[in-house]
């Protein structure tokens, strides 16, 4: 359902990507069951090309601090929301815990039931990419994510993948569950970069 209708004010029209159209409340898409959470049993991984891999537990993770992040959502299938207030751990704070090594470019999310994701470490050290575990003020929602999400604000929701696991440094650019699918390398909404065969050798760098 929109909000607005098919016109929207000027200064929320600005914020939404060609193709899409605001709704209420926060679609639920997935491919899967929604994993069972034992805190006791889970645990987060960052391994691959870096000096100093390592695990954590999920109170290991939170006690390294917290941030929010507000940040508009853009869904492939077409829909946007806006103002999404995150909170969670930037990403710039687990890559500086890891050190990764020169030759890493690229890294891939790993989530439960082996689902993945492929992103450049360049968009990755943006500001507003956030490992998170709340929304809105509230823990993430069971079909949401919870516990861990990735948030890439600049990129497709299919790239912010549910129930992370861990995240794996690598020096190539490897496609991820939906990339081997069908869906665009690089998921830039505001060009609609939505599916492979409008791929150019530009995609390739993620830049």
């Amino acid at each position: 359902m929109k909000l607005f209708g098919p016109r929207y004010p000027e200064e929320i029209a600005a914020r939404i990507p060609p193709g899409q159209r605001l709704v209420k409340g926060w679609p639920v898409l997935q491919f899967g069951p929604i994993p069972r959470f034992d805190e006791a049993e889970w645990n987060f991984e960052v391994s691959g090309l870096v000096e100093s891999p390592y695990t954590l537990s999920y109170s290991d993770l939170k006690e390294l601090g917290a941030a929010t992040v507000k940040a508009d959502m853009h869904c492939v299938t077409g829909w946007s929301t806006l103002d999404n207030e995150w909170e969670g751990i930037p990403f710039r704070v687990l890559a500086e815990k890891a050190g990764p090594k020169a030759e890493a470019a690229w890294v891939v999310t790993h989530c439960d039931y082996g689902y993945t994701s492929n992103l450049s470490l360049k968009a990755m050290l943006d500001d507003d990419v956030l490992i998170a575990w709340g929304h809105n003020g509230q823990p993430l929602a069971p079909e949401h994510g919870f516990p861990l999400r990735l948030v890439v604000p600049k990129r497709y929701a299919w790239k912010s993948a549910k129930w992370l696991r861990g995240l794996e440094f690598v020096d190539r650019n490897v496609r991820g569950f939906w990339e081997v699918r069908g869906y665009h390398m690089h998921a830039d909404p505001w060009r609609e970069e939505r599916y492979s065969y409008q791929e150019t050798k530009e995609s390739e760098a993620e830049a």
